[in-house]
């Protein structure tokens, strides 16, 4: 299934090849930097498998709890909001102050994810997309995310907590050079702080990161695939394929 939401760097064109490494046997199914979730959801559902989701972005986390725990709440909160540039703004506005609840936290985020160009949650897009068949679809999402463990912690701690030798992990961080476009902070150091980790891991890992020369060299010893995707830029721009990783330790 597709996840309910776009995200800055997130893997619909990459889900299959991605879902296309994974080993036959895993006892437990982690995702560290979860954003859109486009792995998880595209993953085949496996009874006494245990899956997890996190990330460190505390409304899109509250988001992801609100659908699975309020569904039917948040999507009468969602039927409220307007689509127009002066409630986007407003909504921008609201979410960074005190006073409302979960679900309305929730709905104006989703609708800043939805209404934004590029998902970027900042730029009001013009565009026909509505919020309905989103809303609708959300029962969906609720019923995929039933018995998935919603976490918000750091990626070393969530590993620590998680890592066995039957686990999985698949790591999608903010790529080199592009972290300015998330809320939750990540820096070069939390780079080679995830590098350390993973070369102290039980379980097995999947990492995607864009084709820079610093996250080469760092895991260097690992295998490393080099892809191209599609950039999302329209045809006439004709701009060259984007350029990307995939690393594993197995």
């Amino acid at each position: 299934m597709n996840s309910f939401i776009g995200w800055i760097g997130g893997k619909r064109a990459l889900r299959k090849q991605i879902l296309a490494l994974f080993p036959e046997q895993i006892g437990r199914y982690i995702e560290v930097f979860g954003g859109a979730g486009w792995v998880l959801f595209a993953k085949e559902k496996k009874p006494n498998q245990l899956e997890v989701f996190n990330d460190m972005d505390g409304e899109l986390i509250n988001l992801y709890r609100c659908v699975k725990y309020h569904c039917t709440a948040l999507q009468e909160e969602l039927r409220w909001l307007l689509s127009s540039r002066e409630q986007f703004f407003i909504y921008k506005s609201q979410i960074q102050q005190q006073g409302l609840t979960d679900i309305q936290r929730a709905a104006r985020y989703y609708y800043l994810i939805r209404i934004s160009f590029g998902s970027d949650r900042r730029t009001f897009a013009t565009s026909s997309r509505g919020l309905d068949k989103g809303i609708s679809y959300l029962s969906e999402i609720r019923n995929r995310l039933s018995g998935v463990v919603i976490e918000r912690k750091d990626f070393e701690d969530l590993i620590r907590v998680y890592d066995r030798k039957n686990a999985l992990f698949y790591l999608d961080p903010p790529y080199k050079g592009t972290e300015r476009y998330y809320n939750a902070k990540f820096s070069e150091e939390d780079h080679l702080r995830l590098n350390r980790v993973l070369h102290n891991l039980q379980g097995k890992f999947i990492l995607s990161y864009n084709n820079d020369t610093f996250i080469s060299e760092l895991y260097q010893g690992f295998r490393i695939q080099e892809i191209e995707r599609r950039n999302s830029l329209p045809a006439k721009y004709d701009v060259e394929p984007f350029k990307e990783l995939i690393i594993t330790n197995f």
